[in-house]
């Protein structure tokens, strides 16, 4: 069996432009739009990519761990599966 690869890379770079006026309140929690996108966001758009991938038939995914925090990288793995062929009947 032969297998090919290709790979394809969507990169998040998040940014938040805070306020001056907010460093100068006590309750201003400045790691709380990363705890946003970390807690909901990002689970939020990895089930849906999941259920997308899922309506595919003969397409497998699954999450691949290379040692990278998954704060930093979640590497998805499609695989197409094809059907082997029947051989003839004599």
């Amino acid at each position: 069996m032969e297998s090919r690869e290709k790979t394809f890379t969507i990169r998040f770079s998040l940014t938040a432009d805070i306020p001056e006026a907010l460093w100068n309140d006590d309750e201003f929690e400045e790691d709380a739009w990363l705890n946003e996108w970390e807690g909901s966001i990002k689970p939020a758009l990895i089930r849906s990519l999941f259920a997308q991938l899922r309506s595919y038939a003969n397409w497998a995914a699954r999450i691949r761990n290379r040692g990278i925090s998954p704060e930093d990288e979640i590497e998805i793995v499609l695989q197409r599966r094809f059907p082997v062929p029947h051989a003839p009947i004599e």
